[in-house]
């Protein structure tokens, strides 16, 4: 019944619904996976977005019992916006990373593999699945790998042959015992251009990533962005592609396969200061069909603060006064003052000067005084 004409015929309607890569895996224990992964609690190396236990990312039967084998799917996505707006001193713009351009993949992919799980129900009737995309318990990268959809780069990322790691993945469980692809061999060399480009050295060694410390993770969180961390972010208001953009396997490479992924300039590279008075209803029609808004306005706006303190922008001092005055989160009022102390004007001293006692949260007030010597010091 579970012929090589099936996955043949799975293949070649992959193909037709547009799904750029299939590869189909074992189901069995991702032995390896998991002892990297207790490395990594103990490491303290996790981001805390991890869904699951160690055992319930690594054993597919955990997540559905009668799991046989494992069908990887991905999407290409483009790595350039053709005729991206400028920032200019005028309007100075902050950058989504590349995975956040676009609709959502989550929704996008999930649909693709809803089709193909109807596809196999009506060859197979008694066919059971489970569909995953980034957000359920096993690791994405691992399945794809098994599958031979790509290596896995010392950047952690999957590089493929044809679309360099610029590409979604996702997977369907399924109880039918496919004949296993061949992973790919890895081919990364002796390149450590990615380790040597993070900017924070997140890329602790080849293939092993400390989250706490990627800016990938970082412009997600909620809370104040430690100190050491801020000039880092630079202009970036979601996510981080400095270890994709020097990867050598990605060089030249750009497709544009899928209108659902095509940025929309004004919004993958967006001008700062309009972020910073968006009402909450504005700021979802804009960026609520990104897959970069999942953690809402608060961190995407925080960013925006940090870009704007980057560029030591004067025009947005009024702005930042009236956030830090007005603002209900500390977050976001600490972060302003932060950027006012960096930008450095007299009006951004006066401003805080005359505000600081009226603040009654300790952290916010620790932000202004510091802001207030960086001033004096400059």
């Amino acid at each position: 019944m579970y012929t090589e004409q099936l996955k043949q015929d799975i293949i070649n309607y992959s193909k037709k619904i547009g799904i750029d890569k299939i590869g189909f895996a074992s189901a069995d224990v991702f032995t390896e996976l998991k002892e990297r992964l207790k490395r990594q609690q103990e490491l303290g190396y996790q981001s805390g977005f991890e869904k699951g236990t160690v055992e319930e990312r690594t054993e597919p039967s955990r997540l559905m019992p009668e799991a046989q084998s494992i069908i990887s799917i991905a999407l290409a996505y483009p790595s350039r916006i053709e005729n991206a707006p400028r920032s200019t001193k005028d309007s100075r713009r902050g950058i989504f990373c590349r995975a956040s351009w676009g609709q959502d993949y989550h929704q996008v992919l999930r649909s693709r593999l809803d089709k193909l799980a109807r596809y196999i129900q009506e060859h197979v009737p008694d066919f059971i699945g489970k569909v995953m995309v980034d957000t359920g318990e096993l690791s994405d990268r691992a399945v794809a790998e098994r599958a031979g959809i790509g290596f896995s780069g010392k950047n952690t990322l999957i590089i493929t042959p044809e679309f360099g790691s610029y590409v979604y993945l996702g997977e369907l469980i399924t109880n039918i015992p496919f004949e296993p692809d061949a992973p790919i061999e890895d081919s990364c060399g002796d390149c450590t251009l990615c380790l040597n480009a993070c900017p924070t050295g997140a890329l602790v060694q080849a293939g092993q990533l400390n989250a706490q410390k990627c800016l990938a993770f970082l412009t997600q969180t909620k809370d104040f962005l430690p100190e050491e961390f801020r000039t880092k972010v630079g202009t970036r208001v979601y996510g981080c592609d400095t270890c994709q953009a020097v990867c050598p396997r990605n060089k030249q490479i750009d497709f544009h396969l899928h209108p659902e992924f095509e940025p929309e300039g004004e919004v993958a590279k967006p001008q700062l200061k309009p972020m910073l008075t968006m009402s909450n209803r504005a700021f979802k029609e804009k960026f609520g069909h990104l897959s970069g808004f999942w953690r809402g306005k608060k961190p995407l706006q925080r960013n925006a603060i940090i870009g704007l303190a980057h560029y030591k922008d004067e025009t947005a001092v009024p702005d930042l006064v009236d956030i830090m005055s007005k603002d209900p989160r500390p977050v976001i009022r600490g972060t302003a003052a932060w950027a006012l102390g960096k930008i450095g004007t007299s009006e951004a001293y006066e401003a805080i000067e005359t505000l600081i006692d009226q603040e009654k949260d300790e952290q916010v007030r620790f932000e202004m005084e510091n802001a207030l010597k960086v001033i004096r010091s400059s």
